[in-house]
């Protein structure tokens, strides 16, 4: 019998790079990988990396430095490097870093099985182009076994925005949806294996617009269909842009009972200047008018949010106006950063405002979200809920699930087994969860 050769994912960055890790996992399951937890034992080692924070690259180079000493320990150990950074630099990173033996650029992966051949002869692999088939077409079917409630679902990839501060319409590409029916086929084998929820994935994710069987697709149109398959009870997806926030969606969000009551859509500023110059193409007013639009459907839905600051020319009003903005919206969520240079995009070549302006301002934005999202969760407490019960907590008795806002819900002396949705009753609301008590 053949020992099966060990695989090391070390995955990096958003959502869809977790997705991505699985289906790499899955293809290389085909040439006798199996996966482990550890780099020490392993036999194969893929970072799947991420380009959208400042020094994204640099920390790739320290990490595979990390490495290397692995090598001469095991001189069959083959290194590879993934995603988004692996795009971006391509061939410069086997120069810098002779040890790594694969790159590999997000759109390859289905390439993964032939590349992997390559290295073991003793060679090199490097592949970074934008093939014209779709690399999830091609890659395995997952294997049947059970897994988590919850699960990602990639629909969408790549953007035609290009804002910009963002590298991803130059790492991921142009946007590309997947078939309605192969997503549709993916989601009930899903069901097949205990999951209860999943979330669409795409960079732009409301931008789909996929094959059907008579014509293309809408995402409202795809959730409408997914909400038909019996076992998948709950339907979310991200990360979506104002502009293509359609009357078809926003309608949905207050008819598929299915579609959970949260919704992440980033607005980056509140400034008008400023989204002019991020190249985002909506004003602050148009992105207010469709949240109260969104809202008037599902009254309750929790929004979350995307900000940027210390953005290129940033003046004190415009980022109290994005303060402003936050303040009328009251986020349950939202991820702020302060900007940091990307390499190859239009706002690379602007000047910078200080250092210490930019650190406070960050520092400020971020105890306002806190507090909102403070008062949001405390709120909570005595509200009846559901969740969907996705693994034990640290206490006896106790599980951990989901609540159908995305609040990290622990469940006091639990009669709910993994995958079961159970009401329960909110008692207590701590820093990044709720405590709750089940009703019978």
């Amino acid at each position: 019998m053949t020992t099966p050769k060990k695989l090391f994912i070390k995955t990096y960055g958003c959502q869809m790079n977790v997705y991505d890790s699985e289906r790499m996992v899955e293809a290389l399951g085909g040439e006798g990988y199996v996966e482990t937890k550890t780099a020490d034992d392993a036999d194969m080692i893929l970072l799947n990396t991420c380009h959208i924070r400042e020094k994204a690259a640099e920390k790739v180079y320290s990490e595979l430095g990390r490495l290397k000493p692995l090598k001469a320990l095991n001189p069959d150990l083959k290194i590879g490097v993934a995603g988004c950074v692996a795009q971006a630099e391509g061939e410069e990173i086997m120069r810098r870093q002779p040890a790594v033996d694969l790159v590999v650029g997000p759109q390859s992966y289905h390439r993964l099985p032939q590349m992997e051949a390559k290295v073991r002869k003793g060679e090199t692999a490097l592949d970074t182009d934008f093939p014209e088939e779709d690399k999830f077409e091609h890659l395995k079917s997952r294997p049947q076994t059970k897994r988590a409630p919850a699960a990602f679902l990639t629909v969408q990839e790549g953007c035609d925005k290009f804002c910009a501060f963002c590298v991803v319409p130059y790492t991921r590409g142009a946007e590309v949806s997947r078939p309605a029916t192969r997503v549709l086929d993916e989601a009930r084998a899903l069901v097949d294996r205990g999951v209860h929820e999943v979330t669409l994935l795409g960079q732009n994710v409301n931008a789909y617009h996929g094959a059907g069987p008579k014509g293309d697709m809408t995402l409202a149109a795809l959730v409408r269909e997914l909400a038909k398959i019996d076992g998948l009870d709950r339907i979310r997806y991200t990360t979506s842009h104002p502009n293509d926030m359609e009357d078809d969606l926003i309608a949905a969000h207050g008819e598929v009972e299915a579609l959970m009551p949260y919704l992440h859509l980033p607005v980056q500023s509140g400034s008008d200047h400023i989204l002019k110059r991020m190249n985002r193409s909506h004003t602050a007013e148009s992105y207010l008018r469709l949240i109260e639009r969104i809202r008037a459907v599902r009254p309750d839905i929790l929004m979350s949010g995307d900000f940027i600051v210390g953005f290129p020319e940033e003046s004190d009003a415009d980022f109290e106006a994005t303060m402003d903005l936050v303040r009328e919206v009251r986020y349950g969520y939202a991820y702020s950063f302060r900007y940091s240079t990307r390499p190859g995009t239009p706002a690379a070549e602007r000047a910078l405002i200080p250092d210490d302006v930019a650190n406070d301002r960050l520092q400020r934005l971020q105890a306002l979200i806190t507090q909102h999202q403070k008062e949001i969760q405390q709120s909570m407490v005595g509200r009846e809920l559901s969740v969907l019960v996705e693994k034990s907590g640290r206490n006896p008795g106790q599980m951990l699930g989901k609540s159908e806002y995305l609040h990290a819900v622990h469940i006091d002396d639990a009669q709910a087994q993994i995958g079961d949705i159970v009401p329960v009753k909110i008692v207590k609301s701590m820093t990044n969860s709720l405590t709750a008590r089940q009703i019978s």
